[in-house]
Parts: C-alpha cells; sequence; structure tokens
C-alpha cells in the first residue's frame, strides 16, 4: 500500500498534512474550534485556511437569519450615530 500511494506522489508528510487540515475544516465546521485554533491545528495561516474552507464550501460567517437582523440594526444605529 505504501508503495501505490508513493507512485501517487503521497508521502507520510503529504498524507499528515492533508488529513490535519481535513480535521481542521471538521472542527472548524462543526463549531469545535475558532477560526484561529482551526487554521493553527492546519498549519494554515488564517488567510490560507480561509481560502481552503471556502474550497471545501465551508463558510467563515455562520449567520442565522436573526442574527443578521440584530447585526443590521446595530449598522443602523451605529450609522444614525455617526450622522449626528
Amino acid at each position: 500500500l505504501y508503495l501505490s500511494l508513493s507512485a501517487l506522489g503521497l508521502t507520510k508528510e503529504k498524507i499528515a498534512s492533508e488529513s490535519r487540515k481535513l480535521l481542521a475544516l471538521k472542527c472548524f465546521k462543526e463549531k469545535i474550534l475558532s477560526l484561529g485554533k482551526a487554521a493553527e491545528l492546519s498549519g494554515l495561516s488564517k488567510w490560507d485556511f480561509i481560502e481552503y474552507l471556502s474550497e471545501g464550501g465551508v463558510s467563515v460567517i455562520d449567520y442565522d437569519e436573526d442574527e443578521i437582523k440584530r447585526e443590521l440594526e446595530i449598522v443602523d444605529r451605529v450609522a444614525e450615530r455617526l450622522k449626528k
């Protein structure tokens, strides 16, 4: 098995690296780890991990409808204060 994986260019290090990234993606998606901790686990910078999440179809920001509504209300209040 190792020879066939090696023939495909999959070294132990490459498999370990990809496994860490997949585990980090799963832990972030399941809200087990924060973005920073998941990026650290993956071995990627935060920006590279965000890109990796995007490639994996995982949103970095995951608000439900009520949370979005509250955030927009806060933005409206701040905008009104800045106008004064």
